[in-house]
């Protein structure tokens, strides 16, 4: 099987899980690879992702480092087998690899939950929104960039109209919401556009107004992606210099906690809407 040269955060994650999974068991990738006849050299290849394995093999390291949570193990085994080429792949040329990244782990996710302090979610933004916010980029992008930045945006929100759509959970707070990025009028489609998709199966948009308070966190856009078993969860952050993601089990437990508190101080879904018909009827 080849080398990979750029292994997607999701392969690194596989391989991550099967290190761990191997150091619990108290191996040396060396011992490891004795006993499971792969050899040293496959097996920490394996787990760097710089080789892919199969989900028939997941399960045989799994069985040889003793992991009886059968939950996890198919999970990680799912993983393996989904290397199927994503409609993303086909950006891999033209946009940054947390990108694609970002948008395999959309599509993979059984449910997804963000916090948006300063920014609407990209999941519910228009065409024309997110083409504004992309010129805002420094430095800004040449014109065919924009418009691959701006159709990726697009087609990642294929994940809620599918016929299966992934659960999502906006939570906005009211800061974000009052940016009149260009303008009343753009500003207005946009929003009505969110209220329009809160109203579709398993979408749904939760509004903080500035009366409730100081809020957690340090503004950043958060997106919380869960996978089929918990420990598969995936955190991912919005920064000035590309998309972070987080999935080491404290960084979880940490953002399982910021998620809980951020919505708790939310409107409920009626009283949110109505909140945004408030803004979009004020412009």
């Amino acid at each position: 099987m080849p080398a990979r040269e750029a292994p997607t955060v999701r392969q690194r994650r596989l391989g991550g899980e099967l290190r761990k999974l191997r150091e619990r068991a108290g191996l040396s990738a060396t011992e490891a690879g004795a006993l499971t006849g792969l050899g040293q050299s496959r097996v920490s290849n394996i787990e760097v992702a710089r080789i892919g394995v199969s989900a028939d093999r997941v399960r045989t390291l799994a069985r040889a480092y003793g992991c009886a949570d059968a939950a996890f193990v198919e999970a990680l085994a799912v993983m393996a087998a989904g290397g199927k080429r994503g409609w993303w792949e086909d950006y891999r040329e033209k946009l940054l690899p947390g990108l694609l990244d970002l948008a395999e782990m959309e599509q993979n996710a059984t449910a997804i939950r963000t916090a948006q302090v300063s920014h609407l979610p990209g999941l519910l933004q228009t065409a024309d929104y997110a083409r504004l916010t992309f010129l805002q980029n420094v430095p800004e992008p040449s014109p065919p960039h924009v418009e691959h930045l701006v159709s990726h945006r697009i087609k990642r929100q294929e994940v809620l109209y599918r016929k299966s759509p992934v659960p999502y959970t906006a939570i906005i707070h009211e800061a974000a919401l009052r940016m009149e990025f260009g303008g009343h009028s753009l500003t207005r489609k946009q929003l009505e556009h969110i209220l329009a998709m809160s109203e579709r199966e398993r979408i749904t948009v939760l509004v903080i107004p500035f009366s409730a308070g100081i809020f957690p966190g340090a503004g950043q856009t958060v997106t919380y992606a869960e996978g089929q078993v918990p420990q598969l969860d995936t955190v991912q952050l919005d920064t000035e210099h590309g998309a972070v993601f987080e999935y080491a089990d404290a960084r979880l437990d940490m953002y399982r906690t910021f998620m809980e508190r951020f919505e708790a101080m939310a409107l409920g879904e009626a009283a949110s809407r109505d909140f945004i018909h408030g803004i979009v009827n004020n412009l």
